[in-house]
Order: structure tokens, then C-alpha cells, then sequence
């Protein structure tokens, strides 16, 4: 699999294009379509997923026929063409955040739950401290897996569990 990282919104946020024998998923289109565009055009695009609906990660979303997030997806395993991930729910953040843990490949999109040195504020509307704490509990039993958060530079979940007070302290 492929990953293509593309910086949409004003508030800066990552927008990944995975591509896996010619198929596309989106994950997280916040915005500025013609900067997505490039990467999906004549290309067989299956789906997009949501981390969350915030607006910085659902501004383009228009562009997108399926998309897929909290709404129309339990927890647990699921397969969109070749690409076979785990939705797992981890609110704390907003009441619909999700986490898409790609197991076979071992990475996971964290949306605004986990970034690195850090996990996403609590205090905007359905964020929620007590939520927070137990999806850092729930996901501190992934092994290593390299983490691509909804804003900033990818980092790994072993990272994370040694060095971000938020998982030591919690």
C-alpha cells in the first residue's frame, strides 16, 4: 500500500490517499479538493473515511459519493475492496471520533485522537475527559503500529505509550 499525504485547510490538516493494487481510499478530505484531485483522478476511488466531523476534515467531502464514518460503520472489522481495517470508536476528542487501524499493515489513522506528543482538546462541543481516557486505555493494547494523526508528523504507538504524558499519566 501506498500512502500519499496531502495538507488541506487552514488548519493544516493531513489528508491521506492510500492506493492498493489501483484502488483508492481517502481518508479525512478537509478541504481544497483541487489539491486532492491530482491523486485520485483515473483512478478506481472505493471510498472515503472519516476521523471525525470536524469541519477541517470533512470540508471536501462533497467531492465523495461513499463515505464512511461513525454513521454507517460499527466497531470491529471491515474489508472496502482490498483494504481490510479495524474501525475502532475512540471518542474523547468528539463523540465520533475514529481510529482506522489497518492491521495487515500495521498503521492506524487517528484523526484528532492522537498526535504526536500530544492527543487532541477535549473542550470543543462533545469532547469529552472521561471518553479521552478510556480510548487511551482501549488502544494502549495495538503493539507497534505507526500512527498518521489528523495534524502533524506521523509518529508510532510504542512512541507514544513510553514517551507522551498523556498515556502515563492517565
Amino acid at each position: 500500500m501506498t500512502i500519499d499525504t496531502v495538507i488541506v485547510s487552514s488548519y493544516q490538516t493531513n489528508c491521506y490517499i492510500l492506493t492498493k493494487n489501483d484502488k483508492v481510499l481517502v481518508i479525512d478530505p478537509g478541504g481544497n479538493f483541487e489539491k486532492i484531485k491530482p491523486f485520485i483522478l483515473n483512478k478506481d476511488l472505493i471510498g472515503t473515511l472519516i476521523t471525525h466531523n470536524h469541519e477541517d476534515h470533512v470540508g471536501a467531502v462533497k467531492y465523495f459519493e461513499k463515505v464512511y464514518d461513525f454513521d454507517n460503520l460499527t466497531e470491529g472489522r471491515h474489508e472496502l475492496g482490498p483494504f481490510k481495517f479495524e474501525v475502532i470508536y475512540t471518542p474523547g476528542h468528539t463523540a465520533d471520533s475514529i481510529t482506522y487501524y489497518f492491521y495487515d499493515d500495521k498503521i492506524m489513522f487517528t484523526g484528532d485522537f492522537i498526535f504526536k506528543g500530544a492527543i487532541g482538546r477535549m473542550d470543543l462541543p462533545t469532547g469529552n475527559v472521561d471518553d479521552m481516557y478510556s480510548s487511551l486505555n482501549k488502544i494502549k493494547k495495538y503493539g507497534d503500529v505507526k500512527i498518521y494523526p489528523g495534524h502533524g508528523p506521523s509518529t508510532s504507538l510504542n512512541v507514544e505509550k513510553q514517551n507522551n504524558v498523556y498515556f502515563s499519566n492517565w
